[in-house]
């Protein structure tokens, strides 16, 4: 295992996308492993999805009153990023702000190229002027970004492993996340910038993203409306539920790559990928099933819900993959983490949750 070389207690952690469902997570842990900790948000509050529980969330946040500041804007902006770096001298740069969501990516393309690209150089130009220097206090010390496992593209080799090749992206949700890639590496190579990727496989879990297959099952079948499976049910996904995601996030963030020279004296890019998975993928119809019996459970649906009326299979939508499976050996290897919460433990409080959330 590797050894933390990045101590948070007293640092000053910036993490975008503070309002989504992995960014706001991750403070909230943040803020309850860690003392002493300064946590800067940046957010754009974008109507992609209902913004009031982005909102919620972030008076979740605001409500733990801890050493907090959020800013409502763009990361696309430039003025905005190099003010917070300026300002506020983040030691951990963890930039979860994106535009997600490949079926959008088809219909809405200008918002992938405005936040995953633009907003993501205009990251790593700010994290290249606010570097250590010799013998001075403060700077970046290390850059964690997510990455996806869209980035697989259909590669036939399962599962996934961060060595295989990436190179035909099936989506421009998937194209932006492998430049994001690119470009840290380019990063980590001129300027020594110690940075992270994280693929992460299907991120669940509750007050999610209503777009996600199971928030938006469970929105169709509360109304009596049918829902669409894809691939006529012969989809798998790896599921994996976001304790498990800001778990290895957090176990990251306190590693940052080591710099170090070639024989040619220039640097070695300071750079990893990590899959984040729970290496156990499930076909759709199974996660239906379960979804349908912990709805039921958690007296979301009544219990003699006629869930064979609003199912229907459907082909493959444009930019889907038939599966996903994360091979998360190197996450083991290098921080003895696996993610392990099992579908149907993450689904239950998933319903429970939305039983309230119905309220």
């Amino acid at each position: 295992m590797l050894e933390y070389n990045i101590n948070l207690e007293g640092k000053t952690v910036l993490v975008t996308g503070a309002a989504g469902f992995i960014g706001a997570n991750l403070v909230k842990r943040l803020f309850q492993d860690v003392n002493n900790i300064r946590v800067v948000g940046i957010d754009s509050i974008t109507d992609y999805y209902d913004v009031r529980i982005k909102r919620e969330r972030l008076a979740e946040i605001a409500a733990l009153n801890r050493d907090w500041t959020f800013v409502e804007d763009s990361i696309a902006n430039r003025e905005a990023v190099d003010s917070i770096f300026s300002l506020y001298k983040p030691a951990v740069v963890v930039n979860l702000a994106a535009q997600a969501g490949v079926r959008y990516s088809i219909t809405n393309p200008d918002a992938y190229i405005e936040s995953n690209l633009i907003g993501f150089y205009n990251i790593l130009e700010a994290c290249r002027h606010h570097l250590p220097k010799q013998g001075e206090q403060g700077g970046v010390e290390h850059l964690v970004y997510a990455s996806s496992s869209s980035v697989y593209g259909s590669n036939k080799k399962v599962p996934y492993s961060t060595e295989d090749k990436v190179d035909n992206p099936v989506s421009l949700y998937a194209a932006t996340k492998k430049s994001n890639e690119l470009m840290a590496h380019a990063y980590s190579k001129l300027y020594n910038i110690p940075s992270t990727g994280l693929r992460f496989f299907t991120v669940y879990g509750p007050a999610g993203r209503p777009d996600m297959a199971y928030f938006g099952f469970t929105n169709k079948l509360v109304k009596g409306d049918t829902i669409q499976i894809f691939n006529y049910g012969n989809c798998k996904r790896d599921f994996t539920y976001v304790d498990d995601i800001v778990e290895g996030v957090v176990r990251i963030m306190q590693h940052a790559p080591e710099k170090q020279n070639g024989e040619d004296g220039l640097p070695i890019p300071p750079y990893k990928v990590y899959n984040i998975g729970n290496n156990s993928p499930e076909n759709l119809l199974d996660f239906v099933t379960i979804l349908q019996e912990e709805l039921v459970r958690a007296g979301v649906l009544p219990a003699d819900y006629d869930f064979e009326a609003h199912k229907q299979l459907v082909p493959m939508q444009p930019g889907d993959v038939p599966v996903t499976y994360a091979d998360t050996t190197q996450l083991e290897k290098d921080f003895g983490f696996k993610p392990s919460t099992s579908l149907r433990d993450g689904l239950r409080r998933f319903a429970e949750w939305y039983k309230k959330y119905q309220k």
